[in-house]
């Protein structure tokens, strides 16, 4: 079983899996109007040191079509936003509600020594990745290896919070390989935050905070009728499920408050689609102070524990990226304020991402009902990837990225199900699909700090994504990050080979020094190279195996 790939299967099942009370509406998991004011993602917040909530798991179709997903809590809080303490105790009850699919594909994922919940993964399975925080990978944390929560079944997960995390934002979503892109795409993301952040970042304090999360889904615009396909987007994007359509692309509505400030948290919860996002002002690029990228305060791990805020006007956001930043809101003689994605050119095999807006920025006189990002409360914890760019490099590795017309897999109907192969590979291993079962294809051990050098060699951009830790940025093909302006990410684009030269990389610093052991993973974040196969897993053993 070298990949698991039942996107397409999910696709022609989904009339099976809808819920007799879904309307045409989104029903069970709704979404507002076109051209709406984007809503704030509800709240749940930790309490006495414990976050605990059910989450139910659905699935519903829309009515032009598009099969959505969505956790719910049982009082109906859509994809909620979990807030979060460094040290605190996260549990959730999750329950798939989604019906199982009559005669539909079932694969062993898991042997007795490492079933997580249902050892067969099926057309309707579901799990749970807490993505960039630096928790458990074990069983009942953030594994998504052997994970299933397969139809009816419920699923506990408990974690701990590490008392370093950095203070920030995060997210979460469905990581069953070969189902992740079609999940995540229907919409089944929400966002976590790690509190905190004023305490690094002061200037903050204070500021109207928002929520934006932007997602991709099936594109409803016809094409038939064009002959220049090349400015036609692979998928729509929505803002906080406000939908952009293709090709009128009207925008949500964004509201300031005039001559406030506002501190706005970005995360791009989209399957496949490459944001580069800009604040523009009658067409002028505006500068943003950010404040942090991937869940990490700009400059913050440095051992003083105070960030830095840096200006840009573009921010390059990946699919799984976060960008949290300051923005002032337009003076009284703009015209035209829009929150928009820049064109994205990513090599010739790549999806489409053209320019198009996300939201109108508007502008009132009278408040602006937004949470207020709370003062300081007290000297920063001590940050989990501290003295990293001054540490010594234990391995170095080199991996690729490649891809390859596929031959198979096919479906049980002998249909090809993924015209492309995609992989991720140890330089010196053999190019292999991802598979579960198979062995990990690095191991290294607690207290490591590796350089990984990550090549393209294939002609399209691929996100690396490193799961359970974030890495230090040093260098982009051949062109070195000065030391006091590299950052952690845990997403990060490699660019795209264009056949004549040297395959472009990135070099990066990986800290295996914190307390997660066990078994995890790196994959492409574009999510159909995922479910395509471009995944592999690490082991990180204890300081002393034969004592673990």
């Amino acid at each position: 079983m070298k990949s698991m790939i039942f996107g397409a299967l999910l696709a022609l099942c989904c009339t099976a899996l809808v819920p007799g009370h879904a309307l045409a509406n989104g029903g069970v998991c709704p979404r507002p109007a076109i051209g709406g004011e984007i809503a704030p993602p509800p709240d749940l917040f930790s309490s006495n040191g414990t976050l605990e909530t059910a989450l139910n798991y659905f699935t519903s179709v829309d009515d032009e079509g598009r099969t959505l997903f969505c956790f719910v809590t049982p009082d109906g809080k859509l994809s909620p936003t979990l807030h979060v303490n460094p040290g605190d105790q996260i549990k959730i009850h999750l329950t798939n509600m989604i019906p199982a699919s009559p005669g539909g594909r079932s694969d062993v994922v898991s042997n007795d020594t490492v079933v997580c919940g249902s050892r067969t993964m099926t057309d309707t399975s579901v799990n749970m990745h807490f993505h960039g925080m630096n928790v458990t990978p074990g069983c009942h944390g953030d594994e998504v290896i052997h994970t299933l929560v397969n139809s009816g079944k419920t699923f506990d997960y408990h974690f701990r919070v590490p008392p370093n995390e950095p203070p920030g934002l995060y997210w979460y979503h469905p990581h069953v390989h070969g189902l992740s892109s079609v999940a995540v795409q229907g919409g089944g993301t929400g966002v976590i935050e790690v509190q905190g952040i004023a305490n690094i970042q002061p200037a903050v304090a204070g500021l109207p905070e928002r929520f934006v999360v932007l997602r991709d889904e099936p594109r409803i615009g016809d094409v038939l009728h064009l002959t220049d396909l090349k400015q036609v987007p692979n998928w729509d994007v929505s803002v906080n499920y406000v939908t952009v359509p293709f090709p009128a692309y009207t925008p949500a509505t964004i509201t300031m408050q005039a001559g406030q400030p506002e501190f706005w948290r970005v995360a791009n919860a989209a399957a496949n689609t490459i944001m580069d996002l800009r604040v523009k002002y009658d067409g002028v690029d505006q500068p943003v102070q950010i404040v942090g990228y991937d869940g990490v305060p700009a400059g913050s791990q440095d051992g003083t524990r105070q960030g830095v805020l840096v200006t840009q006007t573009g921010m390059l956001l990946p699919p799984a990226s976060r960008v949290e930043f300051i923005v002032n809101p337009p003076g009284p003689d703009v015209k035209s304020a829009v929150f928009e994605t820049e064109n994205i050119e990513g090599g010739p095999a790549a999806d489409s991402n053209p320019t198009r807006p996300l939201a109108q920025i508007l502008v009132s006189s009278a408040p602006v009902h937004l949470p207020r990002v709370p003062k300081p409360n007290g000297p920063p914890n001590k940050q989990r990837f501290e003295d990293l760019k001054a540490a010594k490099v234990t391995a170095r590795r080199l991996l690729y990225f490649s891809e390859t017309p596929a031959i198979i897999p096919r479906d049980g109907k002998g249909r090809v199900v993924e015209p492309v192969a995609f992989y991720i590979t140890v330089d010196g291993q053999l190019r292999e699909l991802f598979d579960p079962n198979e062995p990990p294809a690095i191991i290294t051990t607690r207290g490591a700090v590796e350089e990984w050098k990550i090549q393209n060699r294939s002609p399209e951009v691929h996100e690396f994504h490193m799961h359970q830790i974030h890495f230090l940025v040093q260098e982009v093909s051949g062109v070195k990050i000065p030391l006091d302006q590299q950052q952690f990410y845990d997403t990060f684009q490699v660019p795209y080979w264009d056949g004549k030269h040297a395959f472009p990389y990135i070099k990066v610093k990986m800290d295996f020094r914190g307390a997660v052991v066990g078994d995890f993973v790196y994959h492409c974040h574009i999510l159909d190279h995922e479910d395509g196969g471009m995944m592999a897993i690490i082991r990180v053993l204890p300081r002393n195996p034969t004592k673990g």
